[in-house]
């Protein structure tokens, strides 16, 4: 790391430099205000040792101007001039300590390493922001249909306004994903904080949104702070909020409101900054209309209405959300990059998803998981995902849509297979003498449906024409 040492002091900054290079450090020396400058147009040091009375002017002076060039520079201020006024003047322009003439060495390498600390703790946490920020930026989502991208120009107009957001959508479409697009990209400071409030009973999603005193209830041995508190400055995102009881309802709508929280069990109450961002899969509509949704608060969080569409609905972005999850499940899971058979690809495209994006990368998670070559192939997809949704039944009526009665047919065929080849180890001939079929005819249809490796295939031949 590199230090900076400005003390007119010549064996001083001597002294400092041999201690301080014993300890690793790349050390440079100015005399005076105009020397420290110079040294810090060319370079950027990690901690700067200042003295607070220089030859040519006051160290407060360079201090400032650090601060104001890079903040993440750590300095502490030497003197031999003590008084309170000039300590609190320092810390106030930011100095990270003060400490005084004549000082103990080893009470500076304290203070020293502290500062260091700190200093790699907000470079850290700069680090965390920025890869969090990349990662949740707009163009890190997938989606290139026409939908998606409506919905990303929304989101990026409403981003760096406070208005309250409520997202809709199935389970498992993003609508969490998209809640911290728009925190990361509101320039607001605090954290993301997200709760699911069906998750909890009433008493528990109180405490947990608005904290308690100690004793409030029984097993409150302790004040605890709420989550809009932990949000200040930041957002709350209100996961499934369509699942809260009315008289939940109403304590929100007065948080809405008034931007005001009171703990269980106080009369005080907090003022707070906070983005509220709600997300439900219920038609909130509907729910208004049955008396299970007030509709007051239905008003008050949507200000800004974000629907998301099923993927049954964005079929074009499937190709490329697999993609993404295969490489990040190979990637997760220590095994080469792997590749998509086309028949696999075509089951994935045909399956309606009832669970949307999340069902997607579990289902992928589960093939790379599962599958020793390197290519995924319809072995290793779920029987659902195969039969495209459902067995077809002659009891149920036509769809108004109509069916592909060729592809439901050998959807089924495939699964039969599938299962005849469990059943007998993966040996096609008794597989086949199970379904009533030639062993020729299974062997087309297996290497058609891509069923069994290869090399499988090749040694059951040469039996059969063994046997012959």
């Amino acid at each position: 790391m590199d230090l900076l040492i400005v003390d007119d002091e010549a064996s001083l900054r001597d002294f400092l430099s041999i201690v301080f290079e014993e300890d690793g450090w790349r050390v440079e020396m100015a005399a005076t205000l105009d020397e420290g400058r110079a040294v810090l147009q060319k370079d950027e040091p990690d901690l700067v040792l200042c003295d607070l009375m220089l030859p040519d002017g006051s160290g407060l002076e360079l201090l400032r101007e650090i601060k104001a060039q890079n903040p993440s520079i750590a300095v502490i201020m030497i003197t031999a001039h003590t008084s309170t006024k000039s300590a609190v003047e320092a810390l106030k322009a930011g100095a990270f300590d003060y400490i005084a003439k004549p000082f103990d060495i080893d009470e500076l390498k304290i203070i020293v390493r502290k500062a260091v600390e700190r200093k790699e703790l907000e470079d850290e946490n700069l680090h965390l922001r920025s890869a969090l920020e990349e990662k949740f930026t707009f163009a890190n989502i997938i989606g290139r249909s026409a939908r998606m991208q409506e919905i990303f120009s929304i989101v990026q107009r409403i981003a760096k306004t406070s208005s309250t957001v409520l997202i809709s959508g199935e389970s498992g479409t993003g609508k969490e994903l998209i809640a911290r697009a728009i925190h990361y990209n509101s320039g607001r400071r605090g954290k993301f904080v997200s709760i699911n409030c069906g998750a909890l009973p009433e008493n528990l999603l109180e405490s947990e949104l608005f904290g308690h005193e100690r004793g409030a209830f029984t097993g409150a041995i302790r004040e605890k702070r709420g989550l809009f508190q932990e949000a200040e400055r930041g957002t709350i995102f209100l996961d499934e909020i369509g699942e809260t009881t009315t008289a939940m309802q109403i304590k929100l709508l007065r948080v809405l409101q008034d931007r005001v929280v009171r703990k269980v069990g106080s009369n005080i109450e907090t003022q707070i900054d906070v983005r509220v961002i709600a997300a439900t899969n219920r038609d909130l509509a509907e729910s208004i209309k049955a008396g299970t949704f007030r509709e007051d608060l239905f008003y008050r969080i949507n200000v800004i209405p974000i629907e998301l569409p099923a993927l049954r609905q964005r079929t074009e972005d499937i190709p490329l959300l697999v993609e993404h999850f295969i490489a990040k499940y190979c990637s997760n899971l220590g095994v080469p990059q792997k590749k998509i058979s086309t028949d696999a690809m075509r089951a994935i495209e045909k399956y309606h998803w009832p669970g949307n994006v999340r069902e997607l990368e579990n289902v992928i998670e589960r093939m790379i998981a599962l599958e020793t070559s390197d290519v995924l192939t319809t072995k290793s997809l779920p029987e659902a995902v195969l039969l495209g949704g459902s067995i077809p039944d002659v009891t149920f009526d036509l769809p108004p849509d109509g069916i592909s009665l060729q592809d439901h047919l050998e959807a089924i065929g495939k699964i039969f297979m599938m299962k005849a080849l469990e059943r007998t180890g993966g040996v096609q001939t008794q597989a086949a003498e199970l379904l009533r079929m030639s062993f020729r005819s299974f062997r087309y249809y297996a290497k058609k449906y891509d069923l069994i490796p290869r090399e499988g295939k090749q040694e059951e031949i040469m039996e059969v024409e063994n046997k012959k």
